[in-house]
């Protein structure tokens, strides 16, 4: 099972999922990749790789945008973000793929309770998704 997380610039929320299911998960039948949908090439923030850093969990900086051959390497999306439309991975032809949102709101302003806060509920939520697998695994 391929899950794709997916947040508006793949700088923060998205890539802390990836990283995170990619750490504990024990399921080698289970792949996590992350990417945002605008290609944000801003410097990195050491606040947000720090935070991350602190809690076991290493974010590279290596931005990815969503793209064809990622949507079609997903069984499953997973956006992140609060901020990014469920709607537009949808096809006319229909989408077999399980999409979930955790509608989960950005860091305004590199705050660190804030990184704190989106941290605990992204390891919460993948938590969850892993005991959830069986459900959602088309395998």
């Amino acid at each position: 099972m391929n899950i794709l997380f997916i947040c508006k610039y793949n700088r923060f929320r998205s890539k802390v999922a990836e990283a995170y299911l990619n750490k504990i998960n024990l399921n080698l039948k289970i792949k996590a990749k992350s990417a945002g949908i605008i290609l944000d090439k801003s410097p990195e923030n050491k606040i947000e790789i720090n935070a991350a850093k602190s809690n076991g969990i290493n974010i590279n900086q290596e931005f990815q945008e969503v793209s064809t051959d990622l949507l079609e390497w997903a069984d499953s999306i997973i956006i992140t973000a609060n901020d990014v439309p469920k709607r537009i991975f949808k096809t006319s032809k229909g989408n077999d793929k399980k999409i979930i949102l955790w509608k989960i709101t950005d860091n305004h302003g590199s705050k660190k309770e804030n990184l704190e806060r989106i941290i605990n509920l992204i390891i919460k939520k993948v938590k969850s998704l892993l005991e959830e697998v069986p459900l959602i695994d088309k395998s």
